[in-house]
């Protein structure tokens, strides 16, 4: 299983975005299952929202919601709780809310994938960063 990333989504949602050609030859050919949040769905709509990108905001949130295309997780309690752990016990690390919650999610379903472009992903350890391979 591989867990996207709000920084994947974007580049895959937005063709002016420099990965994006990258990153949709790799999304497309992938035959791994997939799976996301409910809080990087959030991020991702707040995103293409905040760099006016409302209309494509719309349509990804239709491939989520309407069409229900994207396999998404809701957080738990316990989840949301551990979330909450990761980042109050990490002062240091400039990791957002939403990135603890998907550090949970990632530790609760024991992924070892990630597709992302975020550097944080890298910080959390022992995960191969797609779509370089990245260790």
């Amino acid at each position: 299983m591989i867990f996207v990333d709000t920084s994947a989504w974007y580049a895959i949602t937005v063709p002016t975005d420099p990965r994006h050609a990258v990153i949709l030859s790799w999304y497309r050919s992938n035959s791994l299952p997939i799976v996301t949040t409910d809080y990087v769905v959030d991020e991702t709509l707040t995103l293409l929202r905040a760099r006016g990108e409302f209309d494509r905001a719309v349509v990804f949130g239709r491939q989520v919601f309407d069409l229900v295309s994207v396999p998404l997780r809701y957080l738990d309690r316990s989840e949301l709780r551990r979330a909450w752990e990761i980042f109050r016990d990490q002062p240091l690390r400039r990791w957002s809310f939403t990135d603890c919650t998907s550090k949970a999610v990632i530790e609760q379903m024991h992924i070892k994938q990630v597709l992302t472009f975020d550097h944080h992903f890298q910080e959390f350890g022992g995960l191969t960063i797609m779509p370089n391979g990245q260790p």
